[in-house]
């Protein structure tokens, strides 16, 4: 399966509002897109999950999926402060 790694530059991290656009445009997707940190790994779809990994400004999360074209847009949502949308 494909991995994309990036960093997280939302200034709150994957918490709240930027985590909420995140799960929203994985959903929008619909293809199964996995986002973990370290070893632990969680579906891109469950708010919760996400929220669960604690990632930080500049936390490196992996990006795994069968669909380059949605590991390339959630990894581009990801490089973008959220927090300013």
């Amino acid at each position: 399966m494909p991995e994309l790694t990036v960093a997280v530059a939302s200034s709150s991290g994957l918490h709240a509002r930027p985590a909420k656009i995140f799960v929203q445009e994985a959903q929008r997707l619909g293809v199964p897109v996995r986002i973990g940190v370290g070893s632990k790994s969680v579906p891109a779809t469950s708010m919760l999950g996400v929220l669960s990994l604690g990632a930080t400004q500049g936390t490196l999360v992996t990006l795994s999926s069968d669909s380059s074209d949605a590991l390339d847009i959630l990894a581009e949502l990801l490089s973008k402060d959220l927090d300013d949308e």
